[in-house]
């Protein structure tokens, strides 16, 4: 009988493309994933995987093999919910996502002050701006920045959101000293560019720099490339950034602390939503941006 861990690097490869995704995805090195690939092959009987100067391509037999490893590891995941859902203990472990910002800016020290006055309750934080499955218990918690949660998990909205227009504060004294300058723009790679209630105030405007993530955004900021739009709770939180004058807020995606539904009465991760919710609605004014005072 195939090793069901084996299967799992076969998936994996699949999935992911090749050895170098699935290595990653996994937690292990290239090695590894060939010698499980070669194990699986070996005790099935059957060539799953073409090795070709681009990388592993998955023949019939690796599809069908993925195929099998998706319906099992569905059922490792369903079984997992089953059993987890049973567990009435007050102790044990607890995984929660974040985006990662949002921990080191919000969240840290709401999880110190729980790990404080729960140390039966072992916490384990994963920092990813990626949405982890909870279906597969990838994560038992997750406090993600949404609009419309998955309709299977089960939660509550911790906080309204607004964003602004940050910028540093050498910027904003440039802008003074240079009234018909034009305002330089931090675009991300998603967008489509500045928007209409931004063009309205400043129509001469620019882009300066394109990002694909939001640390690389306020780093740009910091460093007085230009202007960009982001949550009040990370822009008005950081001493080096300023609003850019004359503009509101804007409505910004809610956060909100989820888990999955079959889990949502195992009492210590009912504990622990309810904690971290309270928490986070104790900071409103902070993520809705209405604590700002201007410069």
């Amino acid at each position: 009988m195939t090793d069901w861990s084996d299967l799992k690097f076969v998936l994996e490869t699949v999935r992911q493309g090749g050895l170098s995704g699935a290595a990653r995805v996994l937690g292990v090195n290239h090695a590894t994933v060939s010698r499980r690939i070669a194990a699986a092959e070996q005790s099935l009987g059957a060539l799953l995987f073409d090795r070709l100067p681009g990388g592993y391509a998955p023949t019939e037999a690796g599809l069908d093999a993925a195929r099998a490893a998706e319906r099992m590891e569905a059922a490792e995941a369903e079984l997992s919910l089953l059993i987890g859902s049973r567990d009435r203990a007050l102790s044990g472990p607890v995984t929660v996502t974040a985006p990662q910002l949002m921990i080191e800016r919000v969240m840290a020290p709401v999880f110190a002050e729980f790990c404080q006055l729960h140390p039966e309750i072992e916490l384990k934080v994963l920092a990813t701006n990626e949405p982890l499955n909870l279906s597969r218990r990838e994560a038992d918690v997750a406090i993600r920045v949404s609009d419309a949660p998955t309709e299977t998990l089960f939660g509550t909205r911790a906080a309204e959101q607004r964003a602004a227009v940050f910028i540093s504060h050498d910027y904003a004294a440039m802008l003074n000293a240079e009234p018909n300058r034009p305002l330089d723009w931090i675009r991300f790679l998603h967008w489509p560019g500045l928007p209409e209630e931004i063009r309205s105030v400043w129509p001469n405007q620019r882009v300066a720099l394109a990002v694909d993530d939001m640390a690389a955004a306020i780093g740009a900021v910091r460093a007085g490339i230009g202007a960009t739009r982001m949550p009040c709770f990370l822009g008005d939180s950081d001493p080096q950034l300023t609003r850019l004058a004359g503009l509101s807020t804007f409505s910004y995606p809610s956060v909100w602390v989820l888990t999955h539904t079959d889990l949502r009465r195992v009492p210590r991760i009912e504990m622990f939503m309810q904690f971290v919710s309270a928490q986070l609605r104790t900071q409103q004014a902070l993520f809705d941006g209405s604590v700002y005072i201007a410069d």
